[in-house]
């Protein structure tokens, strides 16, 4: 096979309150105060907790993913843990699989170079994804259209915008160059998903079928997964258009919808993602983030 930076996601704003929602605004949001969930009797998880574990089903075995701080770092050391501790996970500025027995704080903090396999340069993880070698990239997004192109560099016009984002960072190499790329959405709102973004900071499908090839991007890449505190998307093999693929739990169609600005393809058959399972919790509280650094 062929083979974000900093994971992409923000984490949440503990100002927003519980309940998942932000008040007032519509919203759903990843927010860790938000204990109204039980996986199992007794077993009470966060959004944000929900999300870990399914990004964390997303990896695979034997693979190599390019993940940053946040929910994929979580989401990695639970995987490595449960069902993939073959999986490579390699940071930005170069750490390649370290021991993750202290959580980073940044992409570029020592312990992402703690007992790795290979302690690298950023120009070699770049490298390493135009070669092919990096199967599954993971970005965040303030924008995000129905194509899974992604902005993260301004709202408004470019040249006198509203607000100045912090930028692509590795995100336009990830989204252009890793086989897979998960974009991870800690708010899932009319503000995020938009019918088109204001800047293509990462490129998704671009204007649609062909368009990735057209220029220039290697065959057979692009958008896999968005993840976000109501459901999972992916996308359309036909019309590469953002399709609806399964809800996470307390969540209806309905949900998805009004908070989508855009029309999603829905198919005849939509999952429901399990909550997770007691075991995914243990490991995650007890041994991935024990100190509550992200959760």
């Amino acid at each position: 096979m062929r083979g974000n930076a900093d994971g992409g996601e923000t984490l949440p704003n503990r100002s927003k309150g519980a309940g998942g929602r932000v008040p007032g605004a519509g919203s759903w949001t990843a927010n860790d105060n938000d204990s109204s969930r039980e996986s199992s009797p007794g077993t009470r998880y966060s959004n944000i907790e929900l999300m870990i574990c399914i990004v964390a089903r997303l990896m695979e075995n034997g693979k190599m993913a390019f993940i940053g701080t946040g929910i994929p770092m979580l989401a990695a050391a639970l995987a490595k843990k449960l069902h993939a501790p073959q999986m490579e996970a390699v940071f930005e500025f170069g750490g390649t699989d370290p021991v993750l027995d202290r959580l980073p704080l940044n992409v570029g903090a020592q312990q992402t170079f703690h007992r790795a396999v290979s302690a690298i340069s950023l120009a070699d993880v770049m490298e390493a994804a135009q070669k092919g070698f990096l199967d599954l990239g993971f970005v965040g997004a303030a924008q995000i259209d129905p194509f899974g192109n992604i902005n993260t560099t301004v709202i408004g016009d470019h040249s006198r915008p509203k607000v100045r984002l912090p930028g692509s960072g590795g995100g336009c190499d990830i989204g252009a160059l890793c086989w897979r790329t998960v974009a991870i959405l800690a708010e899932h709102d009319l503000k995020r998903f938009v019918g088109k973004v204001d800047f293509i900071t990462t490129p998704g499908f671009l204007d649609g079928p062909g368009a990735r090839e057209r220029a220039g991007l290697p065959g057979g890449t692009g958008p896999y997964r968005v993840v976000t505190p109501l459901a999972v998307m992916d996308f359309d093999e036909t019309s590469r258009r953002m399709r609806l693929l399964s809800l996470n739990p307390g969540v209806t169609m309905e949900d998805v919808r009004k908070n989508t600005g855009f029309e999603l393809v829905i198919p005849k058959d939509i999952g429901r993602n399990p909550p997770p399972a007691p075991k995914e919790l243990q490991i995650l509280r007890k041994e991935v983030d024990p100190h509550r650094l992200y959760i």
